[in-house]
């Protein structure tokens, strides 16, 4: 939270979760709806009129005579959240309830494209410190897409436009079709760490384990699963319906339209397994 007026930030509160419940954004023709619209959207921020400032009340005191009584002053302020620690397994929940005019409860049936692999550095809450590798470029999102945060402070969407001729190393969700995502995206089997210079390669790199499927409406349905098969080294996918299994191939689970999408981290290069990092 940032007052508009004196630029106070408050303190940074922590709140536990469960499980990550996404909002699916309004689409926008012609351009299919990914995670990373979901996720940065859920980080974008926002403004909370008729806020208390404690350091506007204090500066206004400041210039008023001892015993003198004074109001709270009250602000617009800049709200965003991030996400300060990531948990070893995370659980995405995809919000598909939304509400007519009328009032009545509809299910979006929309598909949300997301891929084997997840990367979410850029959604960690970092403390304003020394940058490391200044020599390389921060990675870039396209700027319709970016909420800014500055020196540990929410501010308003970047000019995260991309330099000529050059790409993003990654985009959740991207379409392996696209051509501004790379070809490794949607292919299974180990995540290419390779493919990122040293100082650029994920810290917090996820993979998906399962995807949980809802089919009907709002008032009636049924659930399904595709899940990681055990050994093998997890290549290989089933589809559960109670007690119907049967294999799946990794393109039809991405296909799903996803209603919860459990991904567990993988440890990268460089990065020890240790619980201070789950």
């Amino acid at each position: 939270m940032v007052c508009k007026h004196c630029e106070h930030q408050s303190p940074v509160r922590f709140d536990t979760f469960d499980s990550l419940s996404l909002s699916i954004p309004a689409a926008v023709w012609g351009r299919p709806m990914t995670l990373d619209h979901c996720l940065h959207h859920f980080i974008s921020s926002e403004s909370v009129k008729d806020v208390v400032c404690d350091n506007c009340t204090k500066i206004q005191a400041q210039g008023i005579l001892n015993g003198q009584s004074i109001e709270n002053q009250r602000t617009t302020f800049v709200k965003q959240l991030k996400l300060g620690k990531l948990p070893q397994c995370l659980c995405i929940h995809l919000q598909r309830l939304s509400w007519s005019n009328q009032g009545t409860p509809l299910k979006r049936h929309e598909h949300v494209q997301f891929n084997e692999f997840l990367v979410m550095d850029i959604y960690k809450y970092r403390v304003p410190g020394p940058k490391s590798c200044q020599e390389q470029p921060s990675q870039k999102i396209p700027e319709e897409t970016t909420p800014g945060i500055k020196d540990g402070r929410a501010g308003k969407p970047s000019d995260a436009e991309q330099p000529a001729g050059t790409k993003p190393l990654f985009m959740n969700g991207a379409s392996s079709s696209s051509s501004s995502s790379p070809s490794f995206l949607m292919s299974p089997g180990t995540f290419p760490l390779a493919a990122f210079p040293e100082c650029r390669a994920p810290l917090y790199l996820y993979r998906l384990m399962a995807v949980v499927v809802h089919h009907g409406d709002m008032h009636s349905g049924h659930f399904v699963t595709f899940r990681r098969a055990p050994g093998a080294r997890g290549s290989q996918w089933l589809w559960i319906s109670d007690e119907s299994v049967r294999r799946a191939s990794l393109h039809e689970v991405l296909a799903a339209s996803a209603y919860l999408l459990f991904y567990e981290r993988v440890h990268g290069r460089g990065q020890p397994q240790s619980p201070a990092q789950s």
